[in-house]
């Protein structure tokens, strides 16, 4: 038998969110979805970058601390190759990573208003 370890949404977001803010990202948001109707996940936690380069560190750093402090990797991700809108996809929680203009033009934010919303302050 295969035991299997279940991390709950909120620490895997508490994980995220410290990799993102390691390597500066900006205007972290989390949106909790899990009192809305058919959500597709419990969260998406939302952020930017200031370049490309950015957007992959994000990518590349969530990756890694979720890996290595949860053992765990997502499920999905898109656009790696471009870096201006990646999705790194954990089932339970959606991550985007957004190249600044690129993100202003989907408002996910204003999307999805009816969520409960976090908003973590810039560390640099």
């Amino acid at each position: 038998m295969i035991k299997e370890k279940v991390i709950s949404s909120e620490k895997l977001a508490e994980v995220i969110v410290d990799a993102i803010q390691d390597v500066k990202g900006k205007s972290i948001t989390k949106l909790d979805l899990r009192k809305i109707d058919n959500a597709v996940c419990d969260y998406f936690i939302i952020c930017s970058g200031e370049s490309s380069t950015q957007v992959e560190g994000i990518n590349n750093s969530i990756q890694r601390k979720t890996r290595e402090i949860l053992h765990e990797k997502p499920w999905h991700a898109e656009g790696t190759q471009n870096s201006e809108w990646i999705l790194l996809d954990y089932v339970n929680i959606v991550v985007h990573i957004f190249y600044k203009e690129v993100r202003d033009f989907y408002d996910l934010e204003d999307l999805w208003a009816d969520a409960e919303r976090t908003d973590y302050e810039d560390i640099f």
